[in-house]
């Protein structure tokens, strides 16, 4: 069986070795460590010891500041010595990028330094190059002799070191040979790993960052795989999903990526990358480690049936077979059901929080994009017309008494369902609980049963801890039993806060769907007093006023994440730091202020060049900032425009969208 990780039924930590960060003991099955980093100019002292010290307040346990050069990597042993001295023993990260020199200089001053195995040595110039067997060992070589002082340094004054890959910034010399893929990312990690242990230095975590979940998450687990595969150990892993972005999409995409690794038991430490001020990073780390801590959640562990041998490859993404069933399965993209079964009564303004708008004048329905394609009302017919893509999930007994039954749809238990006389001819819902009763089920004679009939869709959901191991369980069952019905993702929280519940979704639901499990998702929450929470507990830089309007933005959000149906502009935003050339925060709202309809179109926002072409993956166009109000503009990652001024950048910007076929005016009711 090809494992990443220490179980897949499960919830259990993977080992890794233990790492020591100035007396901060990390992997080794120790707590997962949160950490962020600064965007005060690293040469304003006070300004750098002020931000730190709120990040740790709020909770970080790592620190990390930029060094791009000499001069700032020398300024760490005041800010060092600022923090010190008003108490504070955090250790402190050196970012490198890259300047060997700077490296060198800091890593004699602080507690951990990290490389970027893309630009230490190598340069990505985004050259198609050609390397023989003879050169590209010759190029190792003159990695060996500029990396190995920087190792020896760290052996001998006791620092930690990251060698984070970035999809982004891979190597030409890489690209060369393994392409722009997780491999690629690995491989280049790999060959600072071999290295440092060639000089028997071990104190040494790993990263492999893309803005893509997807890439991400292979790569992580393709790590683990070469790591124990050659070394018979695994290093300790600093998770993250670089240039997240901010606010609502900045979270899910993070929790997406972040949350499918914790839950198999795969992370040491994790950074949240938000552009925002870095102590809002913070509470989004603790939320999504607390789900993993001892004594919390709201259920217990399943105990369920070992899986021999995964049906799929978990190193690159596939989308389970399943026949269509109506507008469910096949090759269509996931759905998204919106429960409104809590509404008492449910009219046409409702239907607004869920993509619905309806004019009365005219008599006609605007729907968006993110328009939900299921509604679930439980005992409700409606008293009205409904839109024309709409369609209602009911249960049996209202179902009967439905006029429509091209717009109204059943929903039954296993029981329910084998015992029903009436059924639709056209779509059935059914739901599984996965195996809520705690243990495995005798047979799995039903879902066999059902998985004949051709208009039954399974709704899968668990109330276990182990929630998202016993859904893949019992989808690797219908994978290995050849059942081929479309599945609905169905989760409930019953978390409190908004980043709670949003944490809670993008993780359980996310994690299935990156694994090409899922042809819908259902979100929803455990009780009423769940729900009522999201608004009496929301956290004023994630505002909700609408539960419904949020829950059903979540699952659009989710799925744009996870690269499986996309409904709006996508930004891959860099969170500020020392080295960013305008306001990122101003900026990136200023941008989707004007192209948030845009819909599919990927735009990086980038503060600085080192950050710039490499770092923006695969987004379509990017805004970069080349120099003190100069943006450089690309299509992909050709340079279109260099030094436009920042008071006409954004209008520069529209013009290449234009030139390029990606514009369109908006609609009069944006």
């Amino acid at each position: 069986m090809q494992s990443y990780c220490a179980a897949l039924t499960a919830y259990q930590r993977l080992r890794t070795r233990e790492v020591n960060i100035g007396g901060l003991l990390l992997g080794n099955l120790h707590p997962i460590r949160v950490q962020t980093m600064t965007t005060t100019d690293t040469m304003d002292t006070l300004a750098t010891i002020e931000q730190s010290i709120r990040c740790i307040e709020a909770g970080a346990e790592l620190i990390r500041i930029t060094a791009p050069s000499k001069k700032e990597a020398e300024n760490l042993l005041a800010i060092k010595n600022g923090i010190r001295e008003r108490g504070f023993q955090t250790p402190i990260i050196a970012d490198i990028h890259f300047t060997p020199n700077a490296a060198e200089i800091a890593a004699r001053i602080i507690e951990k330094v990290r490389v970027n195995p893309g630009n230490y040595v190598d340069k990505k110039k985004f050259e198609q190059l050609e390397y023989t067997d003879a050169e590209y060992a010759a190029e190792i070589d003159r990695i060996r002799e500029r990396f190995t002082p920087l190792v020896k340094i760290c052996k001998e004054y006791g620092t930690a070191m990251r060698i984070g890959t970035n999809h982004g910034s891979l190597s030409d010399r890489i690209m060369s040979r393994y392409g722009d893929s997780p491999m690629g990312m690995v491989e280049s990690a790999m060959e600072f790993l071999r290295i440092a242990r060639g000089e028997s230095y071990h104190n040494i975590i790993l990263s492999m960052k893309s803005s893509n979940p997807q890439v991400m998450v292979q790569a992580y687990r393709l790590l683990i795989k070469t790591m124990q595969d050659e070394f018979g150990e695994i290093y300790p892993l600093h998770l993250g999903v670089t240039e997240a972005g901010d606010g609502e999409d900045g979270r899910i995409k993070s929790a997406v990526g972040i949350g499918t690794l914790l839950e198999d038991g795969i992370g040491d430490t994790i950074r949240v990358s938000l552009t925002e001020d870095p102590e809002f990073e913070i509470p989004v780390c603790k939320d999504l480690v607390q789900r993993y801590e001892q004594g919390t959640g709201h259920s217990t562990y399943a105990s369920l049936e070992p899986i021999t041998k995964i049906p799929y490859n978990p190193f690159e993404y596939k989308r389970r077979i399943s026949f269509p069933v109506d507008n469910i399965g096949g090759k269509q993209v996931p759905v998204v059901i919106a429960d409104l079964s809590r509404i008492e009564e449910i009219g046409p303004e409702h239907l607004r929080s869920v993509g619905y708008d309806y004019n009365p004048v005219t008599d006609k329905w605007n729907i968006s994009d993110g328009a939900a394609d299921y509604i679930f009302t439980g005992h409700q017919l409606l008293p009205f017309s409904l839109p024309g893509t709409l369609k209602v999930i009911v249960y049996p007994a209202t179902w009967q008494e439905a006029a429509d039954a091209k717009k109204y749809f059943p929903i039954y238990s296993e029981k329910g369902y084998l015992e029903a006389e009436q059924k639709s001819e056209q779509l059935n819902f059914v739901m599984i609980d996965c195996y809520n009763d705690g243990q495995p089920p005798a047979d799995y004679s039903v879902p066999e049963l059902l998985g004949k009939d051709e208009s039954v869709v399974f709704c899968l959901s668990s109330t276990n801890r182990n929630a998202m191991q016993s859904v893949r369980r019992m989808l690797i069952e219908f994978m290995d039993r050849d059942i081929q019905n479309p599945v609905v993702l169905m989760t409930d929280s019953s978390w409190y806060t908004p980043d709670e519940h949003l944490i809670h979704f993008a993780g359980e639901t996310g994690a299935l769907l990156l694994d090409g499990m899922g042809d819908g998702i259902c979100l929803g929450y455990s009780s009423k007093a769940a729900m009522d929470t999201v608004k009496a507990k929301g956290r004023t830089y994630l505002p909700v006023n609408d539960i419904y309007q949020f829950t059903n933005n979540t699952a659009f959000s989710i799925l744009q994440a996870t690269r499986t149906r996309i409904s709006k502009t996508e930004y891959i935003s860099c969170p500020s730091c020392g080295r960013t050339l305008f306001d990122l925060q101003e900026t990136t709202a200023k941008i989707r202020a004007v192209t948030h309809h845009l819909k599919g179109v990927k735009i990086a926002i980038m503060g600085c060049i080192v950050n710039g072409p490499g770092e923006m993956a695969d987004a379509d166009f990017g805004y970069v900032g080349s120099g003190p109000g100069k943006i450089t503009l690309y299509k992909g990652k050709e340079v279109i425009k260099k030094n436009v001024s920042s008071d006409i950048a954004v209008n520069e910007l529209i013009e290449l969208l234009r030139e390029n076929g990606a514009w369109i005016n908006p609609s009069s009711n944006e």
